[in-house]
């Protein structure tokens, strides 16, 4: 029976596996930056970069060239990793946890740094925005997967605003010493399922006095405003957003989980224990999409 049509030619569900595989590959998001405050100072946790973003379709992270597809072979397991989203900065003060690796086959993204706790934000796929209580810079991201976040602003206890984390299409924006928390970046779209999807923003950042920052699109989550940072989304990689607090104290907002989408012709997949994961077609293709868990994955 004749199934879809790959330029021009008809395939059934008998169709031998075609070989090469695009991939998208999104690690886990950070945590934002917590904060516990004494006296009557104010203090602003940074938001959580994304989790790094490598694909073969439409666009990657980092703002590099397509990752190249990989050519597999029928019969051999290869192994897939979703990274989990970060644990948020907590209350009683600390850095938002960094993002876990996402991985297919010899294609590694490397999660997203945490929001910083007064201090500058952690290295990451996407770097974590800088905290306050001083002006501390963003961490870094990692080329051709995100970028660094958002510088944090302080005007000595008075006001203030934390950086944003990084997305992986764009830097986090810098707080403001007047209150106000910076957005985080933006993330890549990919039309890798058939439809354009958003994945890997970055959370923002944490403010007290105006406003605090958005989240990057791409599921970052916004900041806190004298309150919790938000949770990234899950399977985007989106980071979470900082804390805003003056005499109380606040937690940030966990990180988004990542996710793994394959999109190849022909074969039968198989999805190993261990994995979460559905094979639908979409345009031509088949496309499985993993959205949680460690195993393997093989080809018939």
């Amino acid at each position: 029976m004749i199934g879809n049509i790959i330029a021009g030619i008809p395939f059934s569900a008998s169709t031998p596996f075609g070989g090469t595989v695009d991939y998208l590959v999104v690690a886990g998001g950070a945590g934002g930056g917590g904060e516990s405050v004494g006296g009557a100072q104010n203090v602003q946790g940074g938001g959580g970069g994304a989790g790094g973003l490598r694909c073969t379709v439409t666009a990657t992270g980092g703002g590099g060239t397509l990752e190249t597809a990989l050519s597999l072979s029928t019969g051999t397991n290869y192994t897939v990793t979703v990274g989990a989203g970060g644990a948020a900065g907590s209350a009683a003060g600390g850095f938002g946890g960094d993002g876990s690796n996402s991985v297919f086959s010899t294609i590694t993204s490397t999660g997203g740094g945490g929001g910083g706790y007064r201090a500058v934000g952690r290295n990451g796929g996407s770097g974590g925005g800088g905290g306050t209580a001083g002006n501390f810079a963003g961490g870094t991201g990692t080329v051709n997967q995100g970028f660094a976040g958002g510088t944090g602003n302080w005007n000595d206890g008075v006001a203030g605003g934390a950086g944003g984390g990084g997305g992986t299409s764009a830097v986090g924006a810098n707080g403001n010493s007047n209150g106000t928390g910076g957005n985080g970046g933006a993330g890549v779209a990919t039309s890798i399922t058939g439809s354009s999807v958003t994945y890997g923003g970055g959370g923002g950042g944490g403010a007290y006095n105006i406003a605090a920052g958005s989240g990057g699109t791409g599921g970052g989550g916004a900041g806190g405003n004298n309150a919790a940072g938000t949770a990234g989304t899950a399977n985007t990689g989106g980071g979470g957003g900082g804390a805003g607090v003056r005499v109380s104290s606040a937690a940030g907002g966990a990180g988004g989980s990542g996710i793994v989408i394959l999109r190849y012709v022909g074969g039968t997949i198989t999805i190993g224990a261990g994995l979460t994961g559905t094979t639908a077609v979409a345009s031509g293709y088949n496309i499985t999409t993993i959205t949680a868990g460690t195993g393997n994955v093989s080809w018939a």
